[in-house]
């Protein structure tokens, strides 16, 4: 997947049918479809892909897994509505080469009906189309924990990137929710929505590494959310992902947030260039954005390279985990 460019114009003309017609832009969700759409479904998915191309011939991998339970529902509705002004940053201000993002969502796999939705890595529109194929549940269990652990198995099992096989470059994770992973990635729930066989469960902390292995992941807990402001699970996260843990006042910055998050990553762009950016682009996020990065000013950002010591080069002078 991923080859195509993104247009601006082709979002606008979808954008302006729906409104004529009355359609929404998560049609399959609100036409009451309460079980997985099969483009999303991730039961017997091999693997999801960010190749390179003659397109794209560098890669960047970018993921957004959003909570949709509870309050978190509006998270994905946000992000549609937003994504000119995320592909506009990458793209237009040149943050990064050939992004290819990939969108999913979690739930809670000991009571939701879709625990886990994961689309595939696009370079063109089709990402609104698999945004617009999320179930947004709504459900949850109320226990301040969702199945993050198992969307972050499922990334770092069932995914691969040419930006790390061929370079040695980490791709972007973002989590966006307000709850805590459960404690360990549980055998029968990986059997029932993966279809994978575990011999034993896996501690959330050994999932996380082998996930550092591919990916920069960041968690993104949003203002107006459950539990934002909860310290518990803010520690919870923190003792995770270390400063990879960012507090947005306003879900509305989401998208921007993401787009800085990504230049200053690649060392596109500091803190201060970013944030003009925004308002050249008419953005009034900044302020919000700012608060939310202090921690990932360019003199503290973890770079994206994979150490290649004990990698080892293929046949084919790709480089190899």
């Amino acid at each position: 997947m991923g080859s195509g460019r993104w247009s601006t114009n082709v979002y606008a003309a979808a954008a302006s049918y729906r409104a004529a017609t009355g359609t929404s832009a998560f049609a399959y969700s609100d036409s009451g479809a309460r079980t997985v759409h099969p483009d999303l479904d991730p039961l017997g998915v091999t693997v999801r892909e960010s190749r390179d191309s003659a397109e794209h011939p560098a890669s960047t991998p970018i993921a957004v897994l959003f909570d949709v339970t509870g309050s978190m529902r509006a998270v994905p509705r946000v992000l549609q509505a937003k994504l000119p002004q995320l592909l506009g940053l990458l793209l237009r201000k040149g943050y990064v080469t050939d992004p290819q993002i990939l969108f999913g969502a979690i739930g809670d796999a000991t009571c939701d009906r879709v625990p886990l939705q994961i689309g595939q890595f696009e370079s063109d529109n089709r990402m609104d189309d698999q945004l617009a194929k999320i179930v947004l549940e709504g459900g949850g269990g109320g226990q301040r924990t969702e199945s993050y652990e198992l969307a972050m198995y499922f990334m770092a099992r069932h995914t691969t990137l040419d930006s790390v096989r061929r370079r040695g470059r980490r791709g972007y994770l973002f989590l966006i929710g307000d709850e805590m992973p459960y404690g360990r990635v549980k055998p029968k729930e990986v059997r029932r929505i993966v279809g994978d066989e575990l011999a034993e469960p896996i501690p959330v902390r050994e999932i996380v590494r082998e996930l550092s292995r591919s990916y920069e992941v960041y968690y993104i807990l949003p203002s107006g959310a459950s539990y934002a402001g909860d310290a518990g699970i803010l520690d919870t996260w923190r003792d995770l992902l270390g400063q990879n843990v960012l507090e947005l006042d306003d879900l509305d910055a989401v998208c921007e947030t993401i787009a800085l998050t990504v230049g200053l990553g690649e060392e596109s762009i500091d803190l201060d260039t970013g944030l003009r950016d925004l308002g050249d682009l008419g953005s009034t996020a900044g302020p919000s954005v700012g608060r939310a990065l202090a921690p990932l000013r360019r003199d503290a950002v973890t770079r994206t390279s994979v150490p290649l010591t004990g990698l080892r080069s293929g046949s084919d002078g790709t480089i190899r985990l």
